[in-house]
């Protein structure tokens, strides 16, 4: 497609077909020269126009260009910190579950193998045969004292009444033997509270970890009290300081 562009008035005038340029008389060649001049400056002031507006449209597109990609740092910049601080928190995370990974592996190693467990079973589990032994043998002893020192009381023979108090003593040193099983229980449940007191401190430990135990009761869900009938009332013997059992004053005042 051809291409149009502007036809100067000076090409107008040159135009003709001849080569050569007419003559005329000096003013004609006065206003020629002043529209030569003036044709001039015209295209001058649309060159200067042009660039003009050319240079202040780059310069407007430079300018939003770089506002853009200062945002665009910024924005980068903000998410930098953000991943920062997100692998700050995960790298805590990770050291708390290692330790308590750790913490673990020491109580099962050393307190919920089969060996350490079989061991605190067996430890309670003689206590238990041993206060029910030392129990029945102290009764048995009591029965017999209290059957000489009846009989004791009827016979006349000094022989007999010997004999009866011999049997007293024998069963009042039977008593005393019997309460050995104190000393024997008391070692049995120290092994016992040492294996109970390992795991407890290791159960803190982990607590600490995961912020005390202020942060575990958070996340602790509420007591139920489950039982049912008269279960719901059998709460063992009391402990010095707990809650919620009848005192002596309490069933005697159900009498009154």
């Amino acid at each position: 497609m051809p291409v149009h562009r502007r036809r100067f008035r000076i090409e107008e005038a040159f135009s003709g077909g001849d080569a050569t340029m007419p003559e005329a008389a000096d003013g004609d060649v006065g206003l020629v020269h002043r529209e030569i001049m003036n044709e001039l400056r015209a295209i001058r002031a649309q060159m200067a126009s042009g660039r003009g507006a050319t240079a202040e449209t780059i310069g407007e597109s430079v300018t939003r260009e770089v506002a853009e990609a200062h945002a665009l740092l910024e924005t980068y910049r903000a998410q930098i910190e953000q991943c920062e601080k997100l692998k700050i928190e995960l790298d805590l995370i990770h050291d708390a579950i290692s330790r308590t990974k750790r913490e673990i592996a020491v109580l099962h190693g050393k307190s919920f193998d089969g060996n350490e467990m079989a061991k605190v079973n067996g430890e309670l589990g003689a206590v238990v045969g041993g206060t029910e032994e030392a129990t029945q043998q102290i009764l048995e002893a009591a029965e017999a004292i209290d059957n000489a020192s009846s009989a004791l009381s009827k016979v006349t023979s000094p022989d007999q009444q010997k004999i009866l108090s011999e049997e007293i003593q024998e069963r009042v040193v039977s008593i005393f033997e019997a309460c050995n099983f104190q000393d024997l229980t008391g070692q049995r449940i120290s092994k016992v509270m040492t294996t109970m007191k390992f795991i407890e401190n290791h159960i803190n430990v982990m607590m600490d970890i995961w912020g005390g135990v202020d942060a575990i009761k958070a996340h602790a869900p509420p007591h139920v009290d489950t039982r049912e009938g008269d279960a719901r009332f059998l709460n063992g013997p009391k402990l010095d300081g707990d809650e919620g059992h009848a005192s002596q004053n309490d069933i005697d005042a159900l009498f009154d």
